[in-house]
């Protein structure tokens, strides 16, 4: 099963090689973050969970809990909540309602949590028979989590039940998926069929819960975020090697490909408000770069985000506080061992750091 996944996510074949090392939890006190003044007083955010990868086939993803009140990075919170493990490799995280998920991908299970206490609620398996799904990502909408699987299909679990309703078929190796504009769409990579990746989307129905169509895209498409502008924006990663990865930007009425920015490559990308974050990290040279685009204009609005000096070495994730604004790169270091996550302006100053786990990738912020 390990082997199957590594056409489709290189930097875990990197990190295979690197090799497997234990970390233990820990607390650590860090400055203290700003004060949080969100325009919208209903809520605010109070902290921050880290889902980090771990080491693949090593057992050891964890998820880390930064807290505002005392600043205080608790770096395995699951672990010290629950007694036991996340599993094999963290790939995706979501709150939605009073819950949390986690998706981990070669243990083939999502965790789901209560997003205040943090203690298991119950592992939905992703399992076909005795074969593995391989659970990439998940989304939200309506009263339904959707999580997009390795083998082509799509789990749809009821959100009070924890029940898998249905799997949906979708096309080779789906690797992203977002809910937007009342519709479902899942990239689907075909990254196990190396060189013949699919360049695909596909549109599911919320509501009959099936795919309604595929649209075109770059081959060995990724994540898929929208815009405030009935846009859909896909990292369409290539071929690794003469084919780039590049950020691409599809209209949701039209199903048409409108753009393709051909001037830099992207390995990931947030949206906040009208400004794209978009990543890179070049493997050959072990260089990162961030930079920021106008969603509105689809030009490139500064090609260096980090405004102050601050060196990222191997940048890994990026979010955005919907509450402050917030912008929040994670940094793998070396991908062995502990990582960071690093709070920034939008002018690109940093407020703080604090520590994570091993690969620290996705964030997402606790509100009331």
């Amino acid at each position: 099963m390990a082997n199957r996944q590594i056409p489709a996510l290189p930097r875990f074949l990197l990190i295979f090689f690197i090799g497997v090392i234990l970390l233990t939890a820990s607390c650590k006190k860090e400055p203290l973050a700003p004060e949080v003044k969100p325009a919208d007083t209903t809520f605010r955010t109070t902290g921050i969970f880290v889902l980090n990868e771990g080491l693949f086939n090593a057992n050891n993803a964890s998820l880390t809990r930064f807290s505002f009140s005392d600043s205080i990075a608790e770096t395995d919170y699951f672990f010290n909540k629950n007694g036991r493990k996340l599993g094999d490799t963290g790939s995706d995280l979501g709150i939605y309602g009073s819950k949390m998920y986690v998706v981990v991908n070669v243990s083939s299970q999502v965790e789901v949590m209560d997003a205040l206490t943090c203690l298991s609620l119950k592992q939905i398996p992703m399992f076909d028979g005795n074969k593995a799904r391989q659970p990439r990502k998940i989304a939200f909408l309506g009263n339904h989590a959707f999580v997009c699987n390795f083998d082509g299909t799509v789990a749809v679990i009821d959100t009070t039940t924890l029940e898998t309703v249905k799997f949906i078929q979708a096309g080779r190796n789906p690797d992203g998926i977002t809910a937007a504009y009342g519709k479902i769409w899942v990239t689907n990579s075909g990254g196990l069929g190396f060189p013949d990746y699919d360049h695909t989307v596909s549109v599911i129905d919320p509501v009959t819960l099936s795919e309604i169509k595929k649209l075109e895209s770059g081959i060995n498409p990724y994540t898929i975020h929208p815009d405030n502008h009935g846009n859909l924006f896909v990292i369409a990663r290539g071929n690794y090697g003469d084919i780039k990865s590049r950020l691409q930007v599809l209209d949701a009425t039209s199903g048409e490909m409108k753009h393709t920015f051909t001037n830099f490559e992207a390995l990931n990308f947030i949206i906040s408000g009208d400004s794209a974050f978009v990543y890179n990290y070049d493997w050959n040279s072990g260089s990162s770069s961030i930079r920021v685009i106008n969603t509105v204009t689809l030009e490139v609005a500064n090609n260096a985000f980090i405004s102050d000096g601050t060196v990222i070495e191997s940048v890994y994730g990026i979010a955005a506080d919907p509450f402050t604004g917030i912008i929040y790169i994670t940094d793998a270091g070396n991908f062995t061992g502990r990582g960071k996550v690093h709070a920034f302006t939008r002018s690109g100053k940093k407020l703080y750091s604090f520590d994570a786990g091993i690969n620290p990738a996705g964030i997402v912020f606790a509100n009331k």
